[in-house]
């Protein structure tokens, strides 16, 4: 019979979301940009106060976001070593060498045309150009101190092209960890605020929610191309696609807790910050699912809240 003594229940109580599993993601924009956007943003100026806070509070990684402002149809930006990304990586290992650095590996927010993937002289798809700048990319963040690297385009191959990449580079040590997404509305809050819509509308590869087998398969071609560890998104959308990989991938497996996950399940809360009880509801079901880790906008208010309780 359960029991209602709070200190038995506290004995029993099972897994305990902490601090140490959560990944904090720094959506960045320049200085100069201060346009209203709905997700937090931060500038490279404010990453070590950023990355200090979560270091005090036991919160161990970020996930880094970052695109350019001057965009084209090659997305040439995103393999300068003076980009934005770049520059937000050396800011956080300067402030905390030990913090785990992730990034996202993907020319949608550098590409004029907000597509994961580059044309053709005809417009169409050109997957040969598009892994080949996806691994000079994932070169160009290791070289800044990325720890873990994010292929999130679901570009057939393109894990196997970053890892050759960061191997003949000499960061064999490096890992990656693909993106594994599903079609959702809930992507909308980070499009907007990073200027990352596409402009066909839809991104190529997602897998259609009603199709989940189509997640297993791709996250094994990706095991076989070298993944380390494998993202899921939306987190509270593809509850059974964890519970099904853990079974079935030899890998850690990481939940994506996405902007409208954030905006939805949050209230601004007084004197500033998130009202985030919600979202750690929804993280301990994550976590009794077996989510190895998780990456949301809320790990520093969430991480406030688990330290005073």
């Amino acid at each position: 019979m359960p029991t209602r003594r709070l200190a038995v229940r506290n004995y029993l109580g099972g897994p305990v979301l902490t601090p140490a599993d959560l990944t904090m993601v720094l959506l960045m924009r320049e200085d100069a940009d201060d346009r209203p956007r709905p997700m937090p943003t931060f500038t490279v100026g404010e990453i070590a106060g950023v990355v200090a806070a979560l270091d005090d509070v036991g919160v161990r990684s970020v996930k880094i976001f970052a695109g350019s402002r001057m965009r084209d149809a090659r997305a040439s930006q995103s393999t300068s070593p003076a980009g934005l990304m770049a520059r937000s990586i050396r800011a956080a290992k300067k402030a905390r060498p030990g913090m785990a650095v992730m990034t996202e590996t993907c020319v949608c927010p550098h590409n004029d045309s907000g597509e994961c993937w580059l044309a053709d002289t005809r417009g169409r798809m050109d997957l040969s150009e598009t892994t080949e700048v996806i691994a000079s990319q994932a070169v160009v963040q290791a070289e800044a101190g990325a720890d873990i690297v994010g292929p999130a385009a679901m570009v057939p191959g393109s894990v196997r092209a970053v890892r050759e990449a960061l191997n003949a580079g000499g960061f064999a040590d490096v890992a990656i960890m693909p993106h594994l997404i599903f079609e959702s509305s809930l992507y909308e809050g980070y499009r907007a605020t990073m200027g990352a819509v596409p402009r066909s509308g839809t991104r190529a590869f997602q897998i259609s929610p009603r199709q989940p087998e189509q997640a297993v398969h791709a996250a094994r071609e990706m095991v076989d191309e070298g993944a380390d560890m494998i993202l899921t998104e939306p987190a509270l959308h593809t509850v059974d696609t964890l519970l099904r990989l853990k079974e079935k991938v030899p890998v850690p497996v990481v939940p994506f807790s996405v902007s409208g996950e954030y905006l939805r399940l949050t209230d601004p809360a007084p004197g500033g910050g998130r009202e985030v009880r919600g979202l750690m509801e929804a993280y301990t079901v994550l976590k009794r699912s077996g989510a190895d880790r998780i990456i949301t906008y809320g790990a520093l208010d969430i991480a406030r809240v688990l330290k005073a309780s």
